[in-house]
C-alpha cells in the first residue's frame, strides 16, 4: 500500500485501467496514509466520510470494468485548495469566518477535474484568504514540513505540498499570486508550476480581467504536473483571460533537445536579498542546466518598479475582494489581512495609474530580455523553510523587510511578467531542507517550463522525493 502512495500519478492511471491496481485500492492506500501522517502534519484540514470515497473509488472501477470512456486522471484521489469552491464541501478560506461555510457550487477547477475522472477527497490547508507564504489560520492551526515538523511548509497552497510529499495524494491543486503555488513547493521538496495567466481558467473570479492571480497544478514530478494541466487548461467562456489552446497538448511527451539553450542565471534579481543558505544550496543546479545542454549566462532582468506596482495592486485586490468583510468582521480578521485592505482603501487613482505605468514598462523590458533568453533561472525563495511559529520573516541577510510579503519578492515579482514558471526541487541545506529552482518561461510557453523541469528531475530530485515520500 505505501507503493501506491508514492507512485507517480501517471502510473496509478495506468495501474487502474489496466486493472492492476483497483481504485478502491488505491483509495485505501491513501486513506491510511492521512490516517498516518495527518494527525502531526495537518495537510488535510476536510475529509470526506471514508464510505464515500470507496463508494466513488467503487464506481470508477466499474467504469474500467465496463469499458467506458475514462478520463486523464481516472481514480485519482485529489484534494483541493480551501480557497476554492467544492458544492457541499466545507470550505473555510482559512477564516473563522467562514468555519462553517458550504458552498453550493464547484469552482472550474474542481469541475474539471471531476470530468478528468479524479476523486475529490477533501481540502488542503491554507492561510487566511491566503494571505502570505506561512500556512497557518485560526480555524484549524499551522501546518508543518515533513522534513522538519518544527518549521514552516510555506504558503498559501501549503497544505497541497504538505499532502503531496507526505504521500496523502498524488496530485493537488492551488493558486498563485505573489508565490503560493512555487514558495511551498519549495520548502516541501514538490513541483508547483504556475501557468501563463489564462492557461487554466478561473471562474467564478472576483477580477477575471486581472492577470495576477492563476490557479494551477501541484505534483511530485513535473510530467505529474503537466497530466494534470492537460486537465484544468483549455477555454472557458465565462473567464474572458481564458487561453484557446486546449490542454490536451499537456499530454505530449516532455522529452527535448536543450542544446545551445539560453538560459539567464540570476542570484541578486533586481537587488533583493537572500539568505546565503539558498543560493549555496541551488549552486549545483547550474551545472545541472549545463549538462542538459543549456548555455548558462549571469543576468538579471531589471525589475526596477516592481516593488511598488506589486505592492499597490495587491493592495487593490485586497480590498476589492475583502474589503466588505473587513466592515462587518474586524475582529475575526488577522492583521496582516486588515492592513493589506487598508493600504487598498489609502489608494488614490494617481497611485494604480503610476502603478499601472511601472508595471507596464516593466513589462517591455521583460519582453526584450526574453528575446535574448529562452528561460531565467533563480531561487524560488529568498529563505529556507524557518520556524513554523513565525509569521514571515523580519530581516533577510540583515536587510529589514517592510512587508509581510517582502521577502517572497523573488516569486511575487515574476507574478507580474506574464510568464510561466514553476518551482523544481534543486538542493537542500546543510540542515536538510528543501530549497527549490525556479525556471521562469517566455509568456505562453507552458510546456517548454515543463519540458526544463522535467529534464533536470533526474539529476537532483529523485533522491529527495524518495526520502521525503517515504514519510516520517
Amino acid at each position: 500500500m505505501s507503493d501506491l502512495c508514492a507512485a507517480a500519478a501517471g502510473e496509478l492511471v495506468r495501474l487502474i485501467a489496466s486493472r492492476e491496481v483497483s481504485a478502491v485500492e488505491v483509495m485505501r492506500a491513501h486513506l491510511a496514509r492521512i490516517e498516518e501522517a495527518n494527525p502531526r502534519l495537518n495537510a488535510i484540514v476536510t475529509l470526506l466520510p471514508e464510505e464515500t470515497l470507496l463508494g466513488e473509488a467503487a464506481k470508477a472501477d466499474a467504469a474500467v470494468a465496463g469499458g467506458d470512456p475514462l478520463g486523464p486522471l481516472h481514480g485519482l484521489p485529489v484534494a483541493h485548495k480551501d480557497l476554492t469552491l467544492t458544492r457541499g464541501i466545507r470550505t473555510t478560506f482559512g477564516s473563522p469566518i467562514f468555519a462553517d461555510f458550504v458552498p453550493d457550487e464547484d469552482a472550474l477547477i474542481v469541475e474539471r477535474l471531476r470530468a478528468a475522472g479524479a476523486i475529490t477527497i477533501g481540502k488542503t490547508n491554507t492561510p487566511e484568504f491566503g494571505a502570505g507564504s506561512q500556512t497557518f489560520n485560526a480555524v484549524f492551526g499551522p501546518t508543518r514540513n515533513p522534513w522538519d515538523e518544527t518549521k514552516t511548509c510555506g504558503g498559501s497552497s501549503g497544505g497541497a505540498a504538505v499532502a503531496l510529499v507526505s504521500g496523502m495524494v498524488p496530485i493537488a491543486d492551488g493558486s498563485d499570486y505573489g508565490g503560493s503555488l512555487r514558495n511551498p513547493a519549495s520548502f516541501c521538496g514538490v513541483v508547483g508550476f504556475r501557468p501563463s495567466p489564462g492557461r487554466v481558467p478561473v471562474w467564478p473570479d472576483e477580477t477575471p480581467w486581472f492577470p495576477v492571480p492563476v490557479q494551477g497544478p501541484m505534483a511530485r514530478t513535473a510530467a505529474d504536473a503537466a497530466l494534470m494541466l492537460s486537465a484544468i487548461a483549455g477555454p472557458d467562456r465565462r473567464a474572458p483571460l481564458s487561453l484557446a489552446e486546449p490542454g490536451e497538448v499537456f499530454r505530449k511527451r516532455l522529452e527535448r533537445d536543450f542544446a545551445d539553450v539560453r538560459v539567464a542565471w540570476s542570484t541578486g534579481f533586481g537587488g533583493v536579498p537572500f539568505d546565503p543558505r539558498v543560493p549555496a544550496a541551488l549552486a549545483p543546479a547550474r551545472g545541472a542546466l549545463e549538462r542538459v545542454g543549456c548555455e548558462v549566462e549571469d543576468a538579471d532582468p531589471d525589475m526596477g518598479g516592481a516593488d511598488i506596482a506589486f505592492d499597490r495592486w495587491r493592495a487593490w485586490y485586497f480590498e476589492l475582494n475583502w474589503g466588505p468583510l473587513l466592515d462587518r468582521h474586524r475582529e475575526s480578521m488577522k492583521d496582516t489581512v486588515i492592513w493589506n485592505i487598508e493600504r487598498g482603501r489609502a489608494l488614490g487613482a494617481p497611485d494604480l495609474a503610476d502603478a499601472s505605468r511601472r508595471w507596464t514598462v516593466l513589462l517591455r523590458r521583460a519582453r526584450a530580455f526574453f528575446e535574448r533568453y529562452e528561460f531565467l533561472a533563480l531561487p524560488v525563495s529568498q529563505a529556507p523553510p524557518f520556524d513554523v511559529g513565525i509569521e514571515y520573516p523580519t530581516e533577510i541577510a540583515g536587510v529589514p523587510m517592510r512587508t509581510y510579503t517582502d521577502w517572497m519578492a523573488s516569486c511575487a515579482w515574476v507574478s507580474l511578467l506574464g510568464c510561466p514558471a514553476v518551482s523544481v526541487p534543486a538542493g537542500k541545506t546543510s540542515e536538510g531542507l528543501p530549497v527549490g529552482l525556479q525556471i521562469v518561461g517566455r509568456p505562453r510557453d507552458d510546456f517548454g517550463v515543463l519540458q526544463l523541469a522535467h529534464a533536470l528531475e533526474p539529476r537532483w530530485s529523485a533522491p529527495l522525493l524518495r526520502s521525503a515520500g517515504a514519510g516520517r
